[in-house]
């Protein structure tokens, strides 16, 4: 429950914030009538994750074995490519991604076209809701606990959406880079262990070669462990030391990735990811921290603010009502 309810916080958090200062850029143009349009565009974002996590949660019910491995390996590998892709992505627009809101509303209301705050409504919300339905949608498969799971994202949903409705009240304020930073480590951890998984449920199909097939080295009529099984035998077995059912496995499995028994290929995939990709996002945000404070810019738009990384969030509602 922990680790998807991060995972929702997270994830539910940042569409909150995009819906909050689209909100905030109408209402300050005086805009309101647009708003139920906009609404529609973000509720029918969120029936296309809800319907997609139940189509691959009963989809798979009609399936064979491998395929639901392979559809299993293929939506995990996904889902971490969307994380690492959308992590990267905050730590470089955070700064302009109010200003970048309020220029697309502009060209939308410009040309005419009140229904393209629908699109954009649904495309802002909708790319966090594909994200988070393939990312939660692999951990519910690799934890075999779904209610627990589900229950964790929801709970983080709900709070990430009273979160986004009390800064933009103005009632909580937030340093949205410390707050980005943190979690983006820990989505790239999760990220991991769901490449992990991933490479599991190919092994499993017989699409990447391991344990399950014939490529892997036997010891004694049994497949081969440590050393002796590099590279498609186990990498170790823990199972008589942590069992896979007890607490501490699941609190190692939801937080870095980990199993009581893991191949060889699942364990180098692991590090690779972890060494690479943390290695670059350490060095980004290093690189993005603020060593002396930010020199205002003249005539910047109360939400310009909204998502800037140096402070904390400023009242977003009823600015520029008459």
């Amino acid at each position: 429950m922990f680790a998807t309810f991060l995972i929702g916080l997270r994830e539910g958090l940042e569409a909150a914030l995009v819906v909050g200062i689209l909100v905030a850029y109408l209402t300050q143009l005086g805009r309101r009538d647009v708003l139920p349009r906009l609404w529609v565009g973000v509720f029918a974002a969120i029936a296309l994750a809800v319907g997609l996590g139940a189509f691959f949660t009963f989809g798979a019910y009609a399936l064979t074995f491998e395929a639901q491995e392979i559809i299993g390996g293929v939506l995990s590998l996904l889902a971490v490519a969307m994380v690492t892709w959308m992590v990267f992505w905050m730590q470089s627009h955070a700064r302009t991604l109010a200003s970048g809101l309020r220029t697309n509303v502009d060209r939308a209301i410009a040309a005419g076209g009140l229904w393209g705050v629908v699109v954009l409504g649904f495309v802002s919300v909708a790319r966090e809701g594909v994200e988070t339905t393939l990312l939660l949608w692999s951990m519910v498969q690799s934890f075999g606990d779904a209610p627990a799971s589900l229950l964790g994202a929801v709970l983080g949903i709900l709070f990430a959406a009273l979160l986004g409705w009390l800064v933009a009240r103005g009632a909580v304020r937030m340093n949205l880079r410390v707050f980005f930073t943190w979690t983006g480590a820990f989505l790239i951890v999760v990220a991991a262990g769901v490449l992990a998984y991933a490479v599991h449920d190919l092994q499993e199909a017989g699409v990447l070669p391991g344990p399950f097939t014939a490529a892997a080295p036997v010891v004694g009529g049994a497949v081969a462990v440590g050393w002796a099984g590099f590279p498609f035998g186990w990498a170790f077995d823990l199972s008589h030391v942590i069992g896979p059912g007890t607490p501490l496995a699941a609190v190692l499995q939801a937080t870095i990735g980990f199993t009581p028994i893991m191949s060889w290929l699942q364990v180098v995939a692991w590090v690779l990811y972890l060494a690479i990709v943390g290695a670059v996002f350490v060095t980004r945000a290093r690189r993005a921290s603020p060593t002396s404070p930010p020199r205002a810019a003249p005539n910047t738009a109360p939400a310009d603010a909204a998502l800037e990384p140096h402070g904390t969030i400023p009242p977003l509602a009823h600015q520029g009502e008459q």
